[in-house]
């Protein structure tokens, strides 16, 4: 991705980092969102589980999800336009994609599988490997780090709603 004419890691954008910034917004956003398409909170058996007092309501998780994800998407750019051919590039995205795919995971299990259990086993790798990823991106572009802090915020709010779900139920 270091196509630009911009120099990498100079803050400076054209619109074909624009372009190649929106394709990766849109990719981790469309990856991210299918799982719920396949299995989400909508089923009956969803709506019969006790809900923890901390949880949100409904319309917040896609919110959430979307503004997640974008960041992640604009995260994902940052790293990438310093050029694949560089080895903290390559480690910080394979991070990304170890991550991403526990993330992925984590929705068929819980609601697909409804196993409360093996979706908080889950998650709690989710949130190592995300801290994992923080840490690899910060190697290559600090603001790149910071736009998935959010991400690990949540996700482990996440990990404490499964665990009270998998206690109630």
């Amino acid at each position: 991705m270091a196509h630009s004419s911009s120099t990498p890691g100079s803050g400076g954008f054209d619109r074909r980092d624009l372009l190649w910034a929106a394709g990766a917004i849109v990719l981790v956003n469309a990856l991210g969102g299918a799982p719920a398409l396949l299995a989400g909170p909508d089923s009956a058996w969803f709506a019969a589980l006790d809900k923890p007092a901390i949880y949100p309501p409904g319309w917040l998780f896609g919110v959430v999800w979307t503004t997640l994800f974008t960041l992640m998407g604009i995260a994902v750019y940052l790293v990438a336009r310093r050029g694949l051919g560089s080895r903290p590039v390559r480690v910080a995205l394979g991070a990304f994609a170890l991550q991403f795919a526990f993330n992925l995971t984590w929705t068929p299990v819980f609601f697909g599988a409804q196993d409360l259990l093996a979706a908080l086993g889950i998650i709690v790798v989710l949130d190592v490997l995300v801290a994992v990823t923080i840490w690899a991106f910060a190697r290559v572009d600090r603001r790149a780090a910071a736009l998935l802090v959010p991400y690990l915020l949540w996700a482990l709010f996440a990990t404490l709603l499964n665990y009270r779900f998998w206690a109630l139920n």
